[in-house]
């Protein structure tokens, strides 16, 4: 066997594999040597057919799947011994006059090269790490939802500003008919909750659809339509008042204290402020850290210049899903993918660069950090090493969560990279601040 390369230029190379008889006769000779053993053809005993009458049935599917198996073998072996790497797979060139009859076999194969390039990590412009702070409104906020939450319900009379109003939405060309209860911070504009404000328990309330709630997605939620009916729902629904109460707020004592945080751990209010502070801005690590993940990677991706094997890889793309797809459609589909393509390339390289590889023992420890976690979220505080350890055993059983897991390690590795390493400065920004200014 004779494997060459020749390279089209630095992205495309085309492989030869010259395959001759000697290469494939024996092992072919072996199987139908087996074959013969085993063939029950009518007029023969078992072991007895004629040789030539078994090449004859068998002789050509056993020799192309020979030269398959052995071409794939060889093809995967050249690729790694001459360290080549590929994008996508090879891909075997159309020989619409391949003779079988022949002795002597030629396959040529499309490569598709990875680029070479660099990756600086120090951008000229920093890129802004938000650090989310509790300011005092969010805090006095929360500890009036918690006061809510643990305080009376006090039954009222008429609607105020601050009642929780249940009652029934219906509408019957929709056929809407549904109970539930609302606050009027929940309604859009000032005219709707102003319709509520004095309203009684038998009060029948004519509201519009279309602008009603501060986020259409309610729609779905209180008149319990599906997600298309509630896009640009356009009626009027009637509110009958069922019932009108007020929550009388839970003091903020010892044992508020004790039922929220375990006994003795919080003593005041000021400590309190200080346990809610430390615990959202914990919470907010999260998507400051996602935030700075999402903009180096854009970052990067911008400003690391490599050419792609484009032509190459559309054409991979045409036939290594489920379905073929047409040239348009895999043009489409690689202008969509090109973007990921690029900054896996970059990540594998940052990988690489940097040794950044997922041992097994972080991985263990990392999935008993996170059954720990979601453990205390049940009360479950102090879980002995042992459970911790079974738990983990089952979870690393399975390859699905294996992945997952190890997904999210490297991500987090990457993102202390760009930590270490990036051009990052650090901004502070209230949580209110954040969403208005990147998720409005």
């Amino acid at each position: 066997m004779n494997i060459t390369r020749e390279n089209i230029d630095a992205l495309n190379a085309v492989v030869k594999v010259d395959i001759a008889k000697e290469d494939y006769s024996d092992k072919v000779e072996k199987i139908l040597l087996d074959y013969r053993k085993s063939a029950n053809i009518p007029g023969f005993r078992k072991g007895h057919v004629p040789m030539g009458m078994v090449k004859k049935q068998y002789g050509k599917a056993v020799l192309v799947d020979e030269v398959n198996k052995l071409l794939q073998d060889a093809l995967g072996k050249y690729l790694v011994e001459e360290k080549l790497d590929v994008l996508g797979n090879p891909l075997p060139k159309a020989q619409d006059d391949l003779d079988w009859d022949a002795e002597a076999f030629t396959f040529e194969f499309e490569l598709g090269l990875a680029p070479e390039f660099n990756v600086e990590l120090k951008s000229k412009k920093a890129i802004t790490h938000y650090s989310i702070v509790a300011d005092d409104k969010m805090i006095n906020d929360q500890i009036e939802h918690i006061q809510k939450q643990y305080g009376k319900i006090v039954s009222q009379d008429e609607v105020t500003e601050a009642s929780e109003i249940t009652g029934t939405f219906t509408n019957e060309e929709k056929e809407i008919d549904n109970s539930t209860m609302i606050t009027l911070d929940k309604l859009k504009g000032k005219t709707n909750p102003k319709k509520f404000i004095g309203a009684k328990v038998g009060d029948v309330v004519t509201l519009k659809t279309k602008g009603l709630f501060n986020d259409d997605h309610d729609l779905m939620t209180f008149l319990k339509v599906s997600h298309d009916d509630a896009h640009g729902l356009d009626i009027e629904v009637n509110f009958t008042i069922t019932e009108i109460n007020d929550r009388e707020l839970a003091d903020l004592d010892q044992e508020l204290f004790d039922k929220l945080f375990g006994k003795g751990i919080v003593t005041s209010v000021s400590e309190l402020k200080a346990k809610i502070k430390e615990d959202s801005e914990k919470q907010f690590t999260q998507q400051g850290d996602q935030k700075l993940l999402n903009d180096v990677t854009e970052n990067l991706v911008e400003n690391t210049k490599f050419d792609l094997p484009a032509s190459f890889l559309q054409k991979w793309m045409q036939t290594s899903g489920e379905e073929e797809m047409t040239e348009e459609q895999a043009k489409e589909e690689y202008e969509k993918s090109e973007k990921s393509m690029r900054y896996q390339l970059i990540e594998g390289k940052l990988i690489t660069e940097h040794k950044l590889q997922v041992q097994f023992e972080e991985l263990k420890a990392y999935s008993m950090d996170m059954i720990k976690g979601q453990m205390a979220q049940f009360g479950q505080m102090n879980p002995s090493d042992k459970e911790l350890e079974d738990i983990a055993a089952r979870i690393l059983g399975n390859q699905d969560e294996v992945k997952r897991m190890s997904e999210q390690l490297m991500s987090q590795k990457l993102l202390n990279l760009y930590k270490t390493e990036a051009n990052i400065k650090t901004k502070d920004i209230t949580y209110d601040d954040f969403v208005k200014e990147f998720y409005s």
